[in-house]
């Protein structure tokens, strides 16, 4: 079958027609890494045998099969059962492979995208897609949907059928070169089967997919099993070759992370990527491992960390003030933390996209100036004079030093002690809660509480189930809470649905912070209509300086490599792509 690779290149810029030609390769900084002829990604391996069973496990429960709507704990899942038209490539920064669509074209200014849908391509049911199924998703999901699909799909201004297998959707305008990508992430859903019914229900009932699973089993709340559909449409595609090799699929609920953990251990749970270095050098000692059965590895990838922190949610009175923020930072000793708690495992984290040559880690270069100039009198003056670093310990835990400047940058917001208790000018006591979902994380908001309670703030720290978090993150009904976002190494829109002043007021985004900069929203902009890599890199590094001086979160760490623990029953490719080991790449081992 002929190869397609599909991603929006920079390079269109230099084309002078209107309307490019369907291309075999196209790349969106730059060209692509997959030319026509290949057979398979590089970290796949495309004689990888079929069969058995991959159990992993999951903390909380679930009760909706409904993936795309903000109501309900949705399950595990999705991407075994429902396709895009585009399939991502997870070695290289952002590219996007033939799938449900066959190939793609784009004019010069990206101001539309035309998908051709490939003959063959099915739903779980036999029933083939069709553009009017790709034109009822965007339809179902632009005002039904996620808030994110909201946002993005509301970008499209109409939509055409130039031919019967054709699509094309006409942005609002050319302002964003990475919709066309977007587009092709878009899941397909079956206008057939969703017609006439309530899409906003929280349901049990499968939605129907297209991909290589469809669900087999369900005990709700506990466990989903997902079957292998055995010469799917797909199977052969280079996109999907080598991938998707399980029979059995099942996702596991329990009630904490304790409990998953001795479920590992007894052989009921696969596989456990494991973050907390005091479980890695401390609870896997036991018979299976001692024996060999059970082995520990670690994988090294180049995604960016991501940014491990305490958000602040600054649509609460006390967190309004930017010195509070930052003051409050001060009542954390990493260098303490890591030696008791973790093993000495983690990594400071300072950049909301560590780890990476996005991260700003030097002082701005003259095109982030450029960027930031506009808002020079409402950006802090350290956005623009100096590099950002959390602040340091000594180690010792005792953190006196630090907690004399944090009460007097408190004092300069209006924060005073009074009868042991800190209060601002109204007698009002500097009081919130740490909302957690996992409990390993209690020790670390413990320590925090307990030396703001030298401060006069007092803390309560509460672990709620999963239903609750959810709940309560998605109406931003928190004062703090413990949360990773985690980016790409090409970022875009999604920026927006972070951190954006429109998704500081839409529930279910992830502006957990309720952060509502100008700044930040035109620098989204400016990442999302980069023509070239060293304009996004520019443009990313300029947003994380006004992230990092507007101190939304207290930054924590990172671990350098994924670890993962794992029943030795299961072999891998050679190859880790740069954002990390694959599962669907993975297979069972011969008996």
């Amino acid at each position: 079958m002929t190869y397609i690779a599909i991603a929006i290149s920079c390079l269109l810029v230099a084309l002078t027609s209107a309307q490019i030609q369907a291309e075999p390769a196209i790349a969106m900084h730059g060209a692509p890494k997959y030319a026509q002829g290949a057979t398979h990604f590089a970290y796949a391996n495309p004689g990888a045998p079929k069969g058995g069973r991959l159990v992993l496990g999951r903390v909380g429960g679930f009760d909706s099969l409904q993936h795309f709507i903000v109501r309900g704990a949705r399950v595990d899942g999705r991407r075994l059962t429902h396709q895009s038209l585009l399939a991502r490539a997870y070695d290289e920064p952002f590219a996007l492979y033939a799938l449900i669509a066959e190939d793609v074209s784009t004019p010069p200014d990206r101001s539309s995208v035309t998908f051709r849908l490939r003959q063959g391509a099915r739903f779980h049911d036999g029933s083939e897609i069709t553009v009017d199924d790709v034109i009822f998703s965007l339809e179902t999901l632009r005002t039904k949907g996620r808030p994110n699909h909201r946002y993005f799909y509301g970008q499209v201004a109409n939509i055409e059928r130039p031919g019967p297998r054709t699509v094309t959707f006409r942005f609002k305008n050319n302002q964003n070169r990475e919709l066309p990508l977007i587009m092709g992430m878009m899941p397909i859903l079956s206008r057939r089967s969703l017609e006439g019914q309530d899409f906003n229900r929280v349901s049990m009932k499968p939605l129907m997919g297209s991909g290589p699973y469809r669900v087999d089993k369900v005990d709700p709340g506990h466990s989903i099993q997902y079957r292998r559909i055995k010469n799917h449409w797909a199977e052969n595609l280079p996109s999907q070759r080598g991938q998707n090799n399980f029979d059995l699929v099942r996702y596991d609920y329990y009630r904490d992370d304790s409990a998953m953990l001795e479920a590992f251990k007894a052989g009921k749970v696969d596989l456990r990527a494991e973050t907390d270095p005091k479980i890695w050098a401390q609870s896997y000692d036991f018979p299976a491992r001692r024996r060999g059965d059970v082995k520990l590895m670690s994988f090294t990838h180049g995604r960016p960390a991501g940014m491990y922190a305490v958000a602040l949610n600054t649509r609460r009175p006390v967190f309004r003030d930017r010195r509070v923020r930052a003051a409050l930072a001060h009542a954390i000793d990493f260098k303490w933390l890591n030696r008791t708690l973790y093993h000495g495992a983690y990594t400071r984290t300072r950049s909301y996209f560590e780890n990476s040559e996005l991260a700003a880690t030097k002082l701005p270069s003259a095109a982030e100036i450029e960027l930031l100039a506009p808002y020079k009198g409402d950006l802090p003056d350290e956005t623009f004079t100096k590099i950002y670093a959390p602040p340091t310990t000594d180690g010792s835990g005792r953190l006196r030093g630090n907690l004399r400047t944090a009460r007097n940058m408190l004092a300069q917001a209006g924060w005073h002690i009074k009868d042991l208790k800190l209060v601002n000018d109204k007698g009002t006591p500097f009081q919130f809660e740490i909302m957690l979902i996992r409990r390993s994380n209690e020790k670390l908001a413990l320590h925090l509480a307990r030396n703001l309670e030298k401060l006069g703030i007092e803390v309560q720290v509460r672990t709620v189930d999963t239903a609750q978090y959810q709940q309560r993150t998605n109406t931003f009904d928190f004062d703090a809470m413990i949360y990773l976002w985690d980016p790409s190494l090409s970022p875009g829109n999604e920026q927006a649905f972070y951190w954006g002043t429109d998704a500081a007021g839409r529930d279910g985004t992830r502006n957990y912070p309720g952060i509502r900069v100008p700044a930040i929203d035109d620098l989204v902009g400016k990442i999302s209509d980069a023509a070239s890599r060293d304009d996004l890199i520019a443009a990313v590094r300029a947003m994380d300086r006004v992230l990092q001086w507007g101190h939304y979160v207290i930054p924590l760490f990172h671990l350098k490599t994924d670890r993962v623990a794992l029943w030795d029953r299961f072999a891998q490719p050679k190859l880790t792509p740069v954002y990390g080991y694959r599962l669907e790449t993975w297979w069972a081992k011969p008996n």
